[in-house]
């Protein structure tokens, strides 16, 4: 059977915008707000991971204006 009950688990959305380029006095993407590592794992992260970096990606954001 290849309906949706065998899809398996939907894609984790990404925050990405495209614009990807570390800022080095933060560490964060100036695009999207995620770390390096954030950025790396950000495919095999679980949702509680995910939706951790999601709440924290609008105050980096803020901070870098």
């Amino acid at each position: 059977m290849n309906g949706p009950a065998n899809a398996g688990p939907a894609p984790i959305p990404s925050p990405c915008t495209g614009i990807c380029k570390i800022d080095s006095a933060s560490g964060w993407c100036i695009g999207c707000g995620r770390t390096l590592d954030e950025i790396a794992r950000w495919s095999a992260t679980d949702a509680a991971d995910r939706d951790a970096v999601m709440a924290q990606l609008a105050a980096r954001m803020a901070s870098r204006r």
